[in-house]
């Protein structure tokens, strides 16, 4: 008998089908990537000047914007559909942040243990 996974639900836009060790989008169903991967890895990602987010509102020197040669802001995107996944504030040549990082195998463990304890409250 093979032993069968379900999905766990990660974020609002992600989640982790346990079956295929695989991030896939909640909107699309995109297959993002491995699961035992940084699944920033499989998005789409916009490096944008925070200008073109921000108005600057007033007409001087200095507006509300963050500095372009201070920060930068990263989109990450599902490549399946588009919808923006994750927002990243960062100093200009700072690596893409690893923000998730989940033990699959415990992940499978507690769907077994939950499994096998319905089971025991049937019988």
């Amino acid at each position: 008998m093979s032993t069968t996974y379900e999905r766990e639900i990660i974020t609002e836009y992600l989640e982790i089908d346990l079956q295929t060790e695989t991030w896939r989008c909640r909107r699309c169903d995109h297959e993002i990537g491995p699961a035992r991967d940084a699944y920033k890895r499989g998005l789409l990602l916009y490096d944008r000047d925070p200008r073109e987010i921000y108005d600057a509102k007033i007409d001087a020197a200095y507006s509300y914007a963050p500095d372009p040669e201070w920060c930068r802001i990263v989109e990450c995107c599902c490549p399946g559909c588009g919808t923006q996944v994750e927002v990243e504030y960062l100093p200009p040549g700072h690596p893409i942040s690893n923000d998730i990082e989940l033990d699959i195998d415990a992940l499978k463990a507690r769907q077994l243990a939950a499994r096998s304890a319905a089971a025991d409250e049937e019988n």
